[in-house]
């Protein structure tokens, strides 16, 4: 099993100015630790039921621009880009050059968005659910196309595009890996099926993933694909520093069911402290597990 860092919370000691040096470091600790993904929020805001509003959030991808520049070796994505915030075209350019600029190593994670509130606050359309689900289908379908040697149109229920032209091409071979996030299993998990190279799950259980593995098993049968070709990846609740062992058990658990990256969320204020002593703990014993 893998280990992967996703840096979500910017409250930190001496916001703004030291936003960029402790961004630097941890994403360095996170690589020189034996880390393989490292990645970021997409929001505007920061989440409400994790501080407020009104704490700091920085944009995504030019955050991973920046990361991409301080590190060699990690896959970095967004966990996951809300489909609302930018036009399919855009971000498959937005992806690509965040590839070539790291050398292959640039993800699209991507979901169906949710945070109503900045979308509203920053005049962002905010559409029914279903409709969001259309549209994030489209986007997958563009960004696919656009990855291809097809440079035609494309003609969509909510999108319309004269050509899809993608150049300079990702150095990613065959293309980008696509993540869907999310755990639905009428749409979510049928995205994945369909178009995904991998999945992003919430553990609250090992039962509950295992119920999803399961379903996401059954969309892959009718989709007629092979479920071992989805990468199961999921995200750590709470601090594993906190009982190591414990935390290791659970992942043997998770391990059992197929799940082959985890990845945890750094606290505050000393995020590339606790990543250093994270991958000592854990990243040797993580590896132990498949």
């Amino acid at each position: 099993m893998q280990l992967g860092i996703h840096f979500a919370n910017f409250t930190l000691p001496g916001e703004p100015e030291t936003l960029g040096p402790i961004l630097a470091s941890t994403a360095r600790a996170a690589e020189d630790g034996g880390c393989t993904v490292f990645s970021l929020m997409d929001h505007w805001f920061q989440m409400e039921h994790f501080q407020t509003a009104h704490d700091p959030m920085l944009e995504g991808y030019t955050s991973l621009g920046f990361v991409a520049g301080q590190t060699q070796k990690m896959t970095l994505g967004l966990l996951v880009t809300g489909v609302t915030y930018r036009y399919p075209g855009l971000l498959a350019k937005i992806v690509t050059t965040l590839d070539v600029l790291s050398g292959g190593r640039g993800q699209l994670g991507i979901g169906a968005g949710w945070y109503e509130r900045e979308h509203r606050a920053l005049g962002v359309p905010f559409a029914p659910v279903a409709e969001r689900f259309e549209r994030l289908e489209e986007t997958l379908q563009i960004c696919l196309q656009m990855w291809s040697d097809e440079e035609g149109p494309y003609e969509g229920r909510h999108y319309q595009l004269a050509e899809t032209i993608c150049r300079p091409r990702p150095i990613s071979q065959p293309r980008p890996k696509i993540l869907v996030g999310g755990s639905g299993e009428r749409k979510t998990l049928r995205l994945v099926a369909r178009y995904a190279d991998a999945c992003n799950l919430f553990a609250a259980s090992a039962e509950e993933v295992a119920h999803k593995l399961e379903v996401l098993a059954r969309h892959c049968e009718e989709e007629g694909r092979d479920p071992t070709t989805v990468q199961r990846t999921m995200l750590a609740l709470g601090d594993p520093l906190e009982d190591v062992d414990g935390f290791l058990t659970s992942m043997e658990q998770y391990g059992a069911l197929g799940i082959d990256l985890v990845e945890a969320m750094p606290p505050g204020p000393d995020p590339a402290g606790w990543v250093s002593r994270l991958t000592e703990a854990v990243v040797p014993r993580l590896a132990e597990i498949g």
